[in-house]
């Protein structure tokens, strides 16, 4: 049956000459012509008007060919708001076994992911986001070893990340956010990786010290329930630029080195971290949060040269250094949230001008505020937090 379909193909090609010009592959052609048939524009896109199989395939939209071979597959237009596809991903991509990248544009794409597209060894590139893929990765994925980028996010995928992904020798960029995978999250080996985004999943856990290699620069494993300490894993990944932690339910301490990353977003909030906050040296860090956490003792002055500060809602203790009053009134800070913690004074007077260009709230800690500023809804109705807790908390 396979020879007598590629026989009507070649006969195809021939009469409409198209041997002339492209040569293109019978086996891709007869790919191709599987994979429109399984997908459609949306309204309002246009993407397959040029796909009409008596012309040269190597000419359509998002078709890119060396030689005989297809060697890019971009589906959909990729216009920033343009419309995408709907419908499934044929297995027969899988043909396609000198392709090298792989991309569709947000859509409507639904169905699971072909175990068929590991056939493609050469594929570097593989980015389907904003989609409705559901299912599981497949773990032939990690037979892809020259994949480079794999972007997933935005998607219906459940299950584990397969442990096979975690081995691919040539990884550089990892984007998985916001589906539903669960699991631990796996080893990974590489060390070309330098980007892991894995927010806003179901993955559970403690990690290891060696799951992520030294050379990631950018790491967000928000909105999921992990949990254990991770100051032996962040002592490792000196080179982060980014660092993203917030909403689960790690413990623990802070290690000070990391202040001192060339980071320029740090996000802890919301765990359970505690312990003391000492920086090595000053902070440069543009953005810090560390809110709801459980983090004791005095305000490192050597924080004083973050931009936007979020020390709200811990166990900080002491007054607040003065080096901050002299950064805030100079515009220096843009937002210093000190609310609900048990703070005891600050040394700025009731009648000083707080630029507009800067937010700093005090609400609900061991001492009167002595200027009146606007604080965020959820810092709620009381100004100074009970004098028994605070007795209670000193005791």
């Amino acid at each position: 049956m396979k020879c007598a379909t590629l026989i009507w193909v070649l006969l195809f090609l021939l009469r409409f000459g198209l041997f002339v010009d492209s040569m293109i592959d019978p086996v891709d052609f007869l790919a191709l012509q599987a994979i429109r048939k399984s997908l459609d524009d949306l309204p309002g896109s246009n993407f397959f008007d040029s796909w009409d199989f008596t012309a040269d395939p190597c000419t359509f939209s998002g078709v890119y060919c060396d030689g005989d071979k297809v060697i890019a597959l971009n589906l959909g237009d990729s216009r920033a708001g343009s419309p995408g596809l709907s419908g499934r991903i044929d297995p027969a991509i899988g043909k396609l076994s000198s392709l090298t990248e792989l991309s569709i544009v947000p859509g409507r794409i639904m169905g699971s992911l072909p175990n068929t597209i590991s056939h493609s060894k050469n594929l570097r590139f593989l980015a389907i986001s904003r989609n409705f893929i559901s299912g599981k990765i497949p773990t032939s994925l990690g037979e892809l070893r020259r994949l480079r980028t794999l972007d997933l996010s935005y998607n219906q995928l459940t299950g584990s990340i397969p442990i096979s992904i975690g081995s691919l020798p040539e990884l550089t960029n990892l984007i998985l956010c916001h589906n539903h995978f669960n699991g631990t999250i796996p080893r990974f080996e590489t060390q070309s990786l330098t980007r892991i985004d894995l927010k806003r999943n179901n993955l559970t856990g403690v990690i290891s010290p060696v799951t992520f290699p030294v050379s990631l620069q950018y790491l967000s494993l928000a909105w999921n329930q992990l949990t254990g300490p991770v100051n032996r894993v962040l002592i490792r990944l000196n080179q982060l630029s980014y660092l993203d932690l917030s909403l689960n339910r790690f413990t623990g301490v802070i290690p000070g080195q990391v202040f001192g990353f060339p980071i320029t977003n740090l996000q802890l909030q919301r765990n359970y971290f505690y312990g003391l906050v000492q920086p090595a040296n000053q902070v440069t860090i543009p953005t810090v949060d560390l809110s709801y956490n459980r983090f004791t003792g005095e305000i490192s002055p050597l924080l004083s040269n973050v931009q936007n500060l979020y020390l709200n809602n811990n166990r900080f203790t002491g007054r607040v250094p003065v080096s901050f009053v002299d950064r805030l009134l100079s515009s220096s800070i843009q937002t210093l949230y000190l609310q609900h913690n048990f703070l005891t004074g600050i040394e700025i007077s009731p009648a000083a001008n707080i630029p507009v260009s800067s937010s700093l709230c005090l609400q609900y800690n061991c001492m009167v505020p002595p200027v009146q500023t606007p604080c965020p809804v959820k810092a709620g109705s009381q100004i100074t937090r009970p004098t028994i807790q605070c007795m209670e908390w000193r005791g």
